[in-house]
């Protein structure tokens, strides 16, 4: 169970990083033609539906864990688990953050796009918090082949998330107020 539970953490991990990175790309609207827009989103969505899979799976097979014995409560509550409880309740936070940003995908429509999008930038966060808890309790935490997939991973992320919020906002021209009741402009008489 012990050796299921870390490869769908691994799993979990590189497919967070993998639909951050693109969720990123799209949103520093780097993509121009319409059609392969369209395709990459559905790969986002796709391999942001696995990566919460692969959390629950991760998180359900820890209760096989003979040495570990988190019990229900360790991998539900943060903080509560004994092995390196900080750690542990990062990583649980971030799995409640992706079981809520994850499918508002398919609701932004009722909650309308600019909430869509306040709650979806959360996203980022979810990686930050599996890749702190990763290193902490991670088993492979400390391996030279992790650390160097958590490098990997990081440098787009970082590189894109700057890209989107320190570069300066378009600056949006003023358009003048109309209303309904709006006069007319007055006709020109003709002599």
């Amino acid at each position: 169970m012990w050796l299921a539970s870390r490869s769908a953490a691994i799993v979990a991990f590189v497919l967070i990083a993998c639909s951050v990175t693109l969720g990123l790309f799209m949103a520093n609207r780097l993509v121009r033609r319409p059609g392969l827009k369209r395709s990459l989103l559905k790969v986002h969505e796709q391999i942001a539906l696995a990566a919460l899979v692969a959390i629950v799976f991760h998180g359900v097979l820890l209760l096989g864990d003979k040495w570990l014995r988190p019990g229900l409560a360790g991998i539900a509550i943060p903080f509560s688990m004994s092995y390196r409880p900080l750690w542990t309740g990062l990583g649980i936070i971030g799995g409640y953050i992706t079981v809520i940003v994850g499918p508002t995908y398919f609701v932004r429509r009722r909650i309308g796009a600019r909430r869509w999008r306040q709650i979806h930038r959360t996203a980022a966060i979810v990686y930050v918090l599996g890749l702190i808890h990763a290193l902490q309790s991670g088993t492979d935490g400390a391996t030279l082949w992790f650390r160097t997939i958590a490098a990997m991973s990081a440098a787009p992320i970082v590189v894109l998330l700057a890209l989107r919020y320190l570069r300066p906002a378009p600056k949006r021209v003023p358009q003048p107020r109309t209303s309904a009741h709006a006069r007319a402009p007055a006709s020109t008489k003709v002599a």
